[in-house]
């Protein structure tokens, strides 16, 4: 077994620091538990009591995979590897909470080039902090060595959650009527999208180091790109059981407009008003240094707004003080109106006006 090892560690694989990563990500793992998880680190597979699924009538599992994409680069350039994980969590619950299901649990999966314990621990560390922000359990995950393939110090992250919803509770485009008021959520910053153009417009492009201060953004740019994903999971089920709230959309890649027009009937149509919020300075950054036509920075970034939701005009307030007791700060945007034109243009959305001071 020696000489194994010794074999593998020469061609750049590392059992024992595998070893040290896992003792030291046991103690994050620990605090991301549920009642219904079994065992703990160690195991082939995690294991999940399925028993607490017998008090549905008819429940309907919910499944989302996701990474962060290139907000990685960002993250190994700081040396800042805590936050990455929030990211992480942030994409794949709330794609998972946007149809009502509630997460349950979520695995990950750490690709390095090379193991160092104390980095592995502590993206570890920053998924099961955020798992227990979502309400799920990390039950489970992997890391793998890649000598070769990655550089030394270069790693990617992904990610896959689990969640339950009663089928008679299943949000979606089947319940959204004309009338309903679109409440749009506030964003943390960037989330984990768009971060390519991003980086070729500040960092490739203007040449602006990572640790420059930026006055628009009170803090340095590096500081602001890692801006952890807003998690939305525990406010929207909460929002969907205190309303009635018929559909939500996440905003991740692809904008607002293309995210909202997923959920949104063939016969209907949403009008956003882009001067009901104005989006934190990074986006009009990107736009202004960049050159970036709005067109496409609405194409590719959140600009704002990281989750929406289609609610009954009569629940808008009830739902406004829900999102607030969260931490997130929302408003009307928009309408959903019937298609009455006939013009093809049904289930689309259309952004309006300006933002203030754009």
């Amino acid at each position: 077994m020696t000489e194994q090892q010794n074999a593998y560690a020469a061609a750049g694989v590392s059992i024992e620091a595998a070893d040290k990563a896992i003792e030291l990500m046991k103690v994050w793992v620990d605090k991301a538990r549920r009642p219904e998880m079994i065992g703990g680190l160690g195991g082939f597979a995690g294991l999940f009591d399925a028993s607490a699924l017998t008090r549905y009538e008819r429940p309907l599992l919910a499944t989302s995979t996701d990474g962060v994409g290139t907000k990685v680069a960002i993250a190994q350039a700081m040396d800042v590897h805590d936050t990455i994980g929030f990211d992480l969590v942030g994409m794949v619950v709330d794609d998972l909470v946007v149809c009502g299901a509630e997460p349950l649990f979520m695995t990950d999966y750490i690709a390095t080039g090379r193991v160092v314990p104390e980095r592995i621990a502590a993206i570890v560390k920053g998924i099961a902090e955020a798992c227990v922000v979502a309400g799920c359990a990390l039950i489970g995950g992997e890391t793998a060595e890649h000598p070769g393939l990655l550089d030394p110090d270069e790693y990617d992250v992904a990610g896959a959650t689990t969640g339950v919803v009663e089928a008679d509770k299943l949000l979606g485009p089947a319940r959204v009527r004309p009338g309903d008021a679109v409440i749009a959520m506030e964003a943390s910053g960037l989330h984990s999208n768009g971060y390519s153009l991003v980086r070729h417009v500040l960092l490739n492009t203007a040449k602006w180091e990572l640790d420059r201060d930026v006055p628009e953004l009170g803090r340095t740019l590096g500081e602001e790109l890692l801006e952890p994903t807003r998690i939305y999971a525990k406010a929207c089920l909460e929002l969907a059981d205190r309303t009635r709230t018929h559909a939500m959309a996440h905003v991740t890649g692809g904008g607002l407009a293309a995210n909202l027009e997923r959920v949104m009937p063939a016969e209907l149509s949403a009008t956003l008003e882009r001067g009901t919020w104005t989006p934190q300075p990074v986006f009009d950054l990107v736009r202004r240094v960049g050159s970036v036509p709005q067109a496409d920075l609405e194409a590719t970034l959140n600009c704002g707004v990281g989750m929406v939701s289609l609610t009954d005009p009569e629940d808008v307030d009830t739902a406004i003080e829900v999102l607030a007791t969260h931490g997130i700060r929302a408003w009307v945007a928009g309408e959903v109106r019937a298609d009455e034109a006939g013009d093809g243009g049904g289930g689309r959305v259309t952004l309006t006006g300006q933002h203030p001071g754009w």
